[in-house]
């Protein structure tokens, strides 16, 4: 302000004039002084009053302001619209046949469906309809039968040329367990041939060894592993099991043993882990199957033989054919078939497989050849919807189905 009061005093300067008393100029000159002094304050008073008055942005309001837009602004967001579910096919029932006992009906095993259909279609498994006949004969007789379950030798060849003419081919222990319990290949109509009890070289290569010769068919042993077994009976059966001929599979320890639930832990221990340490020792391989003696079994049996890694049992009950996961089995006693125990509700349908007796065997090749193509036709009419299925449930965990 003082300096605007000097510059104004520069700007207009008081000149001393003639004739005008010196009294007057410091009058004027004074006057001029306040006069500036008074412009100065009022610039200076308007230029403060402008400052004060002009309108300032608010920044918390202006935070505020945004922060609401930003809150109540909806976004224009395009929905985009569900395709549909689709729901899972719903697979068939359960393969059932007329060609079989009312009251054998079949009992499934696998519980897991989804792979139970890749097992199925798999194309380099055994294909659907894919049927076992499983027999059991004891001896093998040239002239009178002289036991139950016996066979004729002339009727045995007539059994074994009508199973080759109707395609059977036979197989071993190990087959039938990698195609009961994940469908791997056999052949389309198999045959497992099982003779019990213990026998000679002689026995096997007179009756029994042509076929092995030229067909490639070897046969089952029930070999019971008593103590008092001859060591050159051991010696010539582990010959025929080394050939690859005989498949040997316990049958128990004391000939005559029949297991039930009634028998003792000690009894039931005693046949299975006896017969399993016996076939470690001298046959030196791990029986994967029991030939339950006498045809007797139980629930208790059946667990004790399960925890002793037994894979397969087999019963002397002939309701009829086996396929993977399909086991005809009775849950209820038969009043006409009194001496066949229901096995059904133990609910371990590969601990209880039935079998035919020799006798009865030659009749029911048709009825085996027909329940497996009724089986096969069966799968192929519902194979879209369980391929559907399995795309739809169990692909994406168990992976696709591979193709041929």
């Amino acid at each position: 302000m003082i300096l605007f009061a000097r510059q104004l005093t520069a700007r207009f300067p008081l000149r001393r004039k003639k004739n005008i008393p010196i009294v007057y100029n410091i009058f004027m000159q004074t006057q001029v002084y306040r006069l500036s002094r008074i412009i100065a304050l009022l610039t200076l008073v308007f230029t403060f009053s402008a400052c004060q008055t002009a309108p300032q942005p608010s920044r918390t309001a202006s935070a505020a302001q945004t922060a609401t837009n930003a809150e109540t602004a909806v976004p224009e967001i395009e929905t985009p619209t569900a395709s549909p579910t689709l729901e899972p096919p719903t697979l068939p029932e359960n393969f059932q046949t007329d060609l079989l006992n009312p009251l054998d009906t079949p009992h499934i095993y696998m519980q897991d469906t989804c792979q139970y259909l890749k097992n199925k279609w798999n194309p380099a498994n055994a294909k659907p309809g894919t049927v076992v006949m499983i027999i059991l004969m004891k001896g093998i007789y040239k002239g009178p039968v002289e036991e139950s379950g016996g066979i004729d030798s002339g009727d045995l060849d007539h059994l074994m040329q009508e199973l080759k003419r109707q395609g059977f081919e036979a197989i071993n222990t190990k087959q039938l367990l990698g195609f009961m319990e994940r469908n791997l290949y056999i052949p389309p109509r198999s045959v497992m041939l099982i003779q019990d009890g213990n026998r000679h070289y002689e026995n096997f290569t007179k009756h029994l060894g042509g076929y092995w010769e030229n067909w490639g068919w070897p046969v089952v042993n029930g070999w019971i592993s008593q103590p008092d077994v001859l060591e050159s009976l051991w010696t010539e059966n582990i010959a025929l099991e080394k050939d690859g001929f005989v498949d040997h599979q316990p049958q128990g320890v004391m000939f005559g043993t029949i297991l039930s639930d009634d028998s003792s832990k000690t009894v039931i221990m005693r046949e299975l882990q006896g017969s399993y340490t016996a076939f470690v020792e001298k046959f030196a391989k791990n029986p994967i199957a029991f030939i339950w003696p006498g045809g007797g079994f139980g629930q208790r049996p059946v667990e004790a033989a399960r925890q002793l890694k037994y894979q397969l049992g087999f019963t002397s009950n002939s309701r009829g054919p086996v396929m993977y996961n399909w086991v005809p089995l009775a849950d209820e006693p038969d009043p006409l078939r009194p001496a066949f125990i229901p096995e059904g509700k133990i609910g371990d349908p590969l601990m209880t497989l039935p079998r035919y007796w020799p006798s009865e065997a030659i009749m029911a090749i048709d009825k085996v050849r027909t329940i497996g193509n009724q089986a096969s036709a069966y799968a192929e009419a519902h194979k879209e919807i369980e391929i559907q299925y399995y795309n739809s449930v169990c692909a994406d965990t168990y992976g696709q189905i591979p193709t041929p």
